[in-house]
């Protein structure tokens, strides 16, 4: 089996594990932070051994591109945070405001 066969590569910044919705950023998240490869078999049981040391095998292999893949993803993931804090959506808005309310009306009836 050649190495690229364990992949669904989706679009040029998005590639999943092959029969599965986890993007490869999600499993070399984990393993750049320390996590074992037998761990990430418990925590994704849909996943084989096989297809996390396929995916650890891709990376090294290709280390360069995909540290670029993985930084654009999370500049991508950043920016859509600030976006969603600098113009949150009527929902966040309202439940902010329930917030208030009932910090405000928590803080008038001790006094």
């Amino acid at each position: 089996m050649v190495l690229e066969d364990y992949f669904d590569f989706l679009s040029e910044n998005d590639i999943r594990i092959k029969g599965t919705r986890i993007g490869i950023e999600t499993i070399l998240g984990h393993y750049l932070k320390g996590v074992n490869p037998e761990t990430l078999a418990e925590w994704y049981p849909n996943l084989s051994l096989d297809q996390i040391f396929a995916t650890l095998t891709y990376y090294f292999a290709n280390q360069a591109k995909i540290d670029s893949y993985l930084a654009e993803g999370e500049a991508w993931f950043n920016e859509q945070l600030r976006q969603q804090q600098k113009f949150p959506s009527p929902v966040v808005e309202r439940l902010r405001e329930l917030k208030r309310q009932q910090q405000l009306e928590k803080a008038t009836s001790h006094t």
